[in-house]
């Protein structure tokens, strides 16, 4: 199982910014994302920076580890003009980059642009179109589409990634027209649980509807020819019904990740902590958390 790490942008870079991401690769995390929003929830009338030029940031400064966001989303953003900065972004990682990407939700940054929220239809309707538009924006020289949602014209993105055929994609989804991106476009699959559980429900419940998810995601691949195994399956943590409890100690976050490691995910996501907020945590034991839950894991 593969321990990765979420930085939110609300550090200026020269007031600990930078630091968390350094400190995220001396910890030895597998890969270090952060949240692609314009504002969120409980931070959104305090600091809050920018994915792209804090990633940007983060690959000048850092050497090995891996890069990305988890989630950007049609939202605020269009295909042409990001696939132009994943492709410079990686390049400057010198290929580090993993774009998770999602249908996005209603709230905080959704309306940003002044329009109305999208209703669950158009949000699945848009992601449909802008997850396969992003993917050929990456894989070829040259774009001209005209779609219901997203037009390009001549769209060029040479050289294109450093990573071939293309940087990778983690799809966020749960339903099944969004399981189905992710069985045709995803080299991973991302889940935070069953909202619908997140008040009331039991660990125990939160497990079997992932469990289910993961059947579904099988099913979707099995549709079109792929083995659910090529996928990689990822955990965001902190949207569960035990969403504090697998910070509060290295033994109670390794039996909550092997717990989920036999459901067949592959990838876990935490939070860095930050003091006073919903992601509150104890330095020492995320430190021990980066340190030595993968060995204990493996064992």
């Amino acid at each position: 199982m593969r321990l990765s790490t979420v930085i939110l942008p609300v550090r200026r870079w020269h007031d600990g910014g930078r630091d968390e991401w350094l400190r995220a690769e001396r910890l030895g995390f597998h890969t270090a994302y952060t949240y692609d929003h314009l504002s969120w929830r409980t931070f959104r009338d305090g600091p809050w920076f920018g994915a792209v030029p804090a990633l940007t940031a983060a690959a000048a400064v850092t050497e090995r580890l891996r890069l990305g966001t988890l989630v950007t989303s049609p939202n605020f953003r269009h295909p042409v003009t990001l696939a132009k900065d994943l492709i410079s972004l990686d390049d400057v990682s010198d290929g580090r980059i993993t774009l998770g990407i999602g249908a996005g939700g209603t709230g905080f940054d959704a309306a940003v642009l002044g329009q109305e929220p999208w209703t669950p239809k158009e949000r699945a309707d848009r992601f449909a179109e802008f997850v396969p538009l992003l993917d050929r924006l990456l894989t070829e020289d040259s774009v001209t589409y005209d779609g219901t949602h997203y037009s390009a014209v001549e769209a060029r993105d040479i050289p294109g990634c450093v990573q071939r055929p293309r940087l990778p994609f983690a799809v966020a989804a749960t339903g099944p027209r969004g399981l189905k991106l992710a069985a045709r476009h995803g080299q991973a699959w991302v889940t935070t649980g069953d909202p619908k559980l997140f008040e009331t429900g039991t660990p125990e419940q939160s497990r079997a509807a992932i469990s289910g998810q993961i059947d579904r995601l099988g099913k979707a691949c099995a549709e079109i020819g792929r083995e659910v195994s090529e996928v990689e399956k990822i955990l965001l943590t902190g949207f569960t019904p035990d969403r504090d409890g697998p910070m509060e100690s290295l033994d109670a976050f390794v039996d909550f990740a092997g717990r989920h490691f036999e459901l067949g995910i592959t990838e876990i996501a935490v939070h860095a902590p930050i003091p006073d907020s919903e992601f509150a945590a104890d330095q020492r034991v995320y430190e021990r958390i980066a340190t030595e839950a993968p060995a204990q894991l493996r064992r």
